[in-house]
């Protein structure tokens, strides 16, 4: 099979990613942040795994290989999702009652995710491939609005939540962040510029190549001090909100 120069670069770019991320599996297993980070860890195996996989038409011929990628986006996008509930419970340490209710709210919203992929892909005319692809790339595109919106409340809340951009929470967030709006970015630019397509692409994954690294660079070094919740008046919204709560 002739593997053209842009297919190299994205093999080149996968296997990069993927040994990164396996060097951040190490790195939460050593420093012992798989407790801390528990889905974020399944989430950076996954994407190994999913990288070794993704490279099998390069390979060896797969017929059934169409499916496989696009269960593996699904899936993918199921663990980001998780990721985003786990990096607002960690965000959110101290206020157990905002915990609760943003726990509920994500739940709804799941609820909603699910609800709206499957009317999507009962609404979509077509094969059963065209229904799977576009219940997926809906879950796909509200999930990455949902990554740019958790980046955006950070940084409305940072110094209200005490939080540094150095803290492992905040830095996995601000990768995920930074890849969503860039590949909603590009999947829009592809579809008005298809001539540039590789190009997109490429520029994608090397933004998805800078947050893994950004990741691990975070994760080796040690997380520092939170602010004291007290320390200034405008964090006492949030002590309000939680006593309300609860």
């Amino acid at each position: 099979m002739h593997i053209s120069q842009i297919q190299w670069i994205f093999i080149a770019i996968a296997v990069i990613a993927a040994g990164i991320q396996a060097f951040t599996l190490r790195i939460l297993n050593q420093r012992k942040l798989r407790s801390d980070f528990p889905v974020f860890f399944r989430y950076s195996l996954f994407c190994v795994v999913g990288c070794v996989i993704t490279l099998i038409p390069f390979v060896v011929y797969c017929p059934q290989y169409f499916y496989v990628y696009w269960a593996l986006t699904s899936v993918t996008m199921v663990l980001e999702f998780s990721v985003l509930y786990e990096l607002l419970v960690n965000a959110l340490k101290p206020y157990s009652a905002l915990i609760d209710l943003g726990k509920m709210l994500f739940r709804w919203a799941a609820v909603f995710l699910i609800l709206a992929a499957l009317l999507t892909a009962f609404a979509t005319t077509g094969s059963g491939s065209n229904k799977l692809i576009a219940a997926s790339e809906l879950l796909q595109r509200t999930v990455r609005l949902m990554q740019c919106g958790l980046l955006l409340l950070f940084f409305g809340l940072e110094k209200r939540l005490g939080l540094s951009w150095r803290t492992h929470s905040m830095s996995i967030a601000l990768g995920l962040g930074i890849y969503a709006g860039t590949d909603l970015s590009t999947t829009y630019l592809i579809d008005r510029l298809p001539a540039l397509a590789g190009f997109f692409q490429v520029f994608t994954n090397l933004v998805y190549l800078g947050a893994a690294s950004l990741w691990a660079y975070s994760l080796a070094k040690p997380e520092p001090a939170r602010g004291n919740v007290l320390a200034s008046p405008r964090r006492l919204i949030f002590q309000r909100w939680n006593e309300a709560l609860l």
